[in-house]
């Protein structure tokens, strides 16, 4: 496995996803405290902001779990966003979300937001499991998680993105990492 990019993760607010909801990238940014890039206003980011949002106003308590953004460089560009679909069920499992911005694809930084994501989730003394799932015809989803240890353990059907592969991983492998 290529060794990955470092990536650090900077919180996007209630109030961030709100601005964006809104198109008002100049504002999300500011809120942010680090630019935004257009990718944060396709339809897909649109809809996983509004479902965050909704998530964070039934339970604020979720809001640490919720999305962040993977930043690289001390001039803070923003190449993807990435968290967890919410804190750790009564197993001890979390199921994590990423995305990168198609001009930053195939350059590492998925695999390199993915290995942050373990890291935060085996530093959770809570978390024993960490979850992704996938569509079978993502390949370079499935490409990603590679080499990070992860077991397909059945599948499942997703009413936004239909069937989608069930991968896990034990989060202590991660601890020291």
């Amino acid at each position: 496995m290529r060794s990955p990019k470092h990536v650090r993760f900077a919180e996007l607010s209630g109030e961030a996803m709100s601005a964006l909801l809104d198109g008002d990238l100049s504002e999300a940014g500011r809120l942010a405290g680090v630019p935004l890039t257009e990718y944060f206003l396709t339809d897909r980011a649109r809809w996983l902001w509004r479902y965050r949002l909704d998530q964070m106003a039934a339970d604020a308590s979720r809001a640490r779990w919720m999305v962040r953004q993977a930043v690289i460089g001390d001039g803070g560009l923003v190449v993807g966003h990435a968290g967890f679909h919410g804190p750790p069920d009564e197993t001890g499992m979390v199921e994590i979300g990423y995305s990168v911005a198609p001009r930053f694809r195939r350059q590492g930084y998925a695999r390199s937001t993915l290995l942050e994501l373990l890291r935060r989730a085996a530093a959770e003394t809570r978390v024993t499991t960490v979850r992704a799932t996938i569509s079978p015809d993502n390949t370079a989803s499935l490409a990603t998680i590679a080499g990070f240890g992860f077991t397909e353990v059945g599948e499942q059907w997703d009413e936004e993105d239909g069937r989608e592969l069930v991968f896990e991983v034990a989060a202590r492998r991660f601890r020291s990492a």
